[in-house]
């Protein structure tokens, strides 16, 4: 039976028991609202990990909007419910005032791999990421942690973070995981329309036939312009980015002997969609 535990007071003697018998701990960072997605992190754990925790935080200090933060959906019992279908063994669910105290002070920010795209568009977004990532760690105590590709941008702010400073924690990526028709799964697509939802693959299909394009010998430009005419043409009201970057430093590239990543940010429906493929 799956434990849900809201303080690191009844964490840490939990987790220093399970490091004391020799036992590798793995943890989820997620803000609930759970799916497949974030589901297939914790099988991942499972399989690699004697014990998993999956934690459960809608960070404040990574939403640049405060209405985003207001309208994301918060499902607690339903995803304890799915935590324990999987075998989870604890769920941490802390409150902001156990992960930000009274008086608390300290904001990590990762450089460089946080500033364009993202960085560029939410300003503030990844320092509140690096800040809670960190101190979930800390609080963890885990060995390793696991974070979905989708996010491909966080993962490398996070990979970053982890050397940069030491933290003596394995962190793994993990495959995206896609509806049938390749829509990648988020907690944000239940605020879609029907009709948004039969057209939001489009913002995957578009990309990933640029990246056809590109690897035939098509120019980066041209392969990128035809995917964003895509994507505003299935009914998307804005396309905020779509980039082709390194996909270590999340810099301009035309380095094929480098690997690339796709990145892309679009609208549809009033939620802000993102997606990201190899190249």
């Amino acid at each position: 039976m799956t434990q849900v535990i809201r303080t690191v007071a009844e964490l840490r003697p939990l987790v220093r028991g399970w490091r004391a018998a020799g036992e590798i701990v793995g943890v989820v960072p997620t803000m609930g609202a759970l799916h497949d997605g974030h589901l297939s992190l914790a099988r991942r754990g499972k399989v690699e990990c004697h014990r998993v925790i999956t934690t459960i935080f809608v960070n404040p200090k990574q939403f640049t909007n405060p209405e985003d933060l207001k309208k994301y959906p918060r499902t607690e019992e339903a995803d304890v419910a799915l935590l324990n279908s999987v075998g989870v063994d604890a769920v941490f669910i802390p409150s902001p005032e156990e992960v930000y105290p009274d008086g608390y002070m300290t904001t990590v920010s990762v450089g460089g791999v946080s500033e364009p795209l993202e960085g560029r568009m939410r300003p503030g977004h990844f320092d509140g990421v690096a800040t809670v990532v960190t101190k979930l760690f800390g609080m963890t105590e885990a060995h390793r942690g696991f974070f979905g590709q989708k996010d491909w941008q966080q993962l490398q702010v996070v990979l970053r973070l982890v050397r940069d400073l030491n933290l003596p924690v394995t962190v793994v990526g993990c495959e995206t995981i896609r509806e049938p028709d390749g829509l990648a799964m988020s907690s944000r697509n239940v605020r879609l329309t029907d009709q948004g939802r039969a057209v939001a693959h489009v913002l995957y299909t578009a990309i990933t036939a640029a990246a056809d394009d590109i690897r035939a010998g098509q120019s980066d430009r041209m392969a990128i312009r035809e995917a964003a005419e895509k994507v505003r043409a299935a009914g998307f009201e804005r396309v905020e980015y779509i980039e082709l970057r390194d996909a270590e430093t999340l810099m301009p590239s035309n380095d094929v002997r480098r690997p690339r990543r796709m990145l892309a940010a679009a609208w549809l429906d009033g939620v802000r969609l993102i997606d990201n493929i190899p190249v």
